[in-house]
């Protein structure tokens, strides 16, 4: 693995972490949202990531690493989103202008908690592949000024 590749698989932990962090929001801003029926209840949504193999992330170079040869991850990919299928929320208030004809209405199935605890973690995530960006930079820079002394 070549020094230049950290850039590609830490960009590719920030956008998948980025992701994930909108998806958290996007929970956290509609769990309050009431609807009469569970056809059009908000559900919570998860990103779905896969590691990507080193040749994938680099196709110009032939695999002569070591992580690639043993199959390990190089960066990852969102595959997708997923609704979450756990139970909605139903709750009895008759007076809700969006209950139903028999007086429920329902929530949508986000535990703010534990939204919180993925957000608390995609941003630490997020943070340390900038750390890692950094760190890599100041590496690069340092290797250019070994052959002023």
């Amino acid at each position: 693995m070549s020094l230049g590749s950290i850039f590609d698989i830490a960009g590719s932990g920030m956008t998948a972490q980025s992701l994930r962090l909108n998806t958290t929001a996007s929970n956290i801003a509609n769990a309050e949202t009431a609807s009469s029926s569970t056809e059009t209840t908000y559900r919570a949504r998860k990103p779905v990531f896969a590691a990507i193999q080193q040749s994938m992330l680099n196709p110009d170079q032939q695999g002569l690493s070591l992580m690639s040869e043993q199959g390990q991850g190089a960066g990852v990919r969102v595959e997708g989103i997923v609704e979450s299928q756990a139970d909605l929320q139903m709750r009895y208030e008759p007076e809700h202008p969006a209950a139903n004809e028999d007086g429920y209405v329902f929530y949508p199935n986000v535990n703010v908690v534990e939204e919180m605890a993925d957000m608390m973690s995609s941003s630490r995530s997020y943070q340390m592949n900038v750390d890692i960006m950094n760190t890599a930079k100041s590496m690069m820079q340092r290797i250019l000024t070994l052959g002023q002394q």
